[in-house]
């Protein structure tokens, strides 16, 4: 299905209003799209971005088709939409993403299998709905072990690790008629992501690989230098799944990468990524740029162009406690605080980056602490 070209001044609606959804409106706008933005909270980054706002749950398909009757074309901020809503939209109105995509990368197992399925590598991983199966978990799998919760995780939500047998007690109480995944943990090196652009003409765009560094299962520091080795390989496992899963505009795949340098495949963000936003000011087109040419039906870029390698750090909520009253001396620093009105300890609050590798932020920082 080729989408057809979108008009200037026309409407594009958004499902969700967090940061994601903000920078999205932001990208549309210059290129002189209207925006709508729906999000349950009403003091949402993105509402003060928009030309207008419903405010409702993503799970209300009477708010939901509202957006539709206001919108040329729908997107969303984040994978955790309920399916059965989103397909009663898709049904009448334009939503270039799909659901299929939604239902799997939603689901850690069924984007596992398939993964699997699209013959890329993931992490060996056995299904956990009961005791017994922690039992099979250990083995198939050995220790250590980390369960993650089939829905709903993110940044580092709904995961345990399990060491040994003593803590596989805990592990039963984790579980509590919840559906999970065990996966075996691997012997890190260090983890990447590459973000990538499909359009509904089949073209793809592809950017540099993301080194990520976490802290506490939440994304600390992305690194960004153009010539990363494993580039090639990190495409190639991504062309796979496109094969399996049906992806457009912009979306994210994370990766482990082993002492072996072998790539195991973590996780498929479908909409822009944490580890993307450095290519705000480090690159001649934003994630967000070319999700909005994807979901207008608009030409995308041939290739990106890294200006400059980069360092992207995000602001929690401590640590813009620490560096809010020194961020506007360090004119070398793009700052980017994303409006949310309560601040709490590791709440994303903004971001940093710095389009030079050796850089100070972190010295700063700890002399600050």
């Amino acid at each position: 299905m080729n989408l057809s070209k979108l008009p200037i001044g026309s409407t594009i609606g958004i499902i969700g209003g967090g940061q994601l959804g903000k920078m999205m409106a932001q990208s549309a706008q210059r290129m002189g799209f209207k925006v709508v933005i729906l999000d349950p909270d009403e003091t949402c980054p993105a509402r003060f971005t928009a030309h207008h706002f419903i405010h409702a749950a993503y799970n209300d398909v009477e708010a939901l088709m509202e957006l539709g009757e206001l919108s040329d074309s729908i997107t969303y901020e984040f994978e955790n939409i309920n399916g059965e809503a989103l397909a009663v939209i898709a049904e009448k109105y334009t939503v270039p993403q799909g659901v299929e995509a939604v239902v799997i990368t939603q689901n850690r197992l069924a984007e596992k299998r398939a993964i699997s399925a699209a013959r890329a590598k993931v992490v060996p991983y056995v299904p956990v709905e009961s005791e017994n199966d922690l039992e099979s978990a250990v083995t198939t799998l050995g220790y250590p072990f980390i369960l993650k919760t089939i829905f709903g995780g993110y940044d580092g939500k709904g995961q345990l690790v399990i060491n040994d047998k003593e803590q596989l007690e805990g592990a039963a109480v984790f579980i509590n008629n919840t559906s999970c995944v065990a996966e075996q943990m691997i012997e890190l090196d260090s983890e990447i992501s590459i973000t990538a652009t499909a359009s509904s003409d089949g073209t793809t765009v592809f950017f540099p690989v993301q080194e990520n560094v976490h802290r506490h299962q939440i994304l600390y520091r992305t690194t960004v230098t153009g010539n990363h080795p494993l580039e090639q390989q990190a495409i190639s496992e991504v062309k796979k799944i496109m094969k399996q899963i049906p992806l457009i505009g912009t979306f994210t795949v994370e990766f482990f990468v082993d002492k072996n340098c072998e790539l195991y495949v973590n996780e498929i963000a479908p909409r822009p990524h944490n580890s993307g936003h450095y290519s705000i000011e480090a690159c001649d087109y934003s994630q967000f740029d070319t999700h909005i040419l994807a979901v207008a039906g608009w030409t995308l870029p041939q290739h990106i162009t890294l200006h400059k390698p980069a360092v992207m750090y995000n602001l929690l909520g401590q640590d813009l406690d620490v560096m809010e009253n020194v961020l506007n001396e360090h004119s070398q620093w793009h700052v980017h605080i994303y409006g949310k009105e309560v601040r709490k300890r590791d709440r994303k609050m903004g971001h940093v980056t710095i389009l030079e590798l050796a850089n100070d932020y972190e010295t700063i920082y700890e002399e600050r602490k």
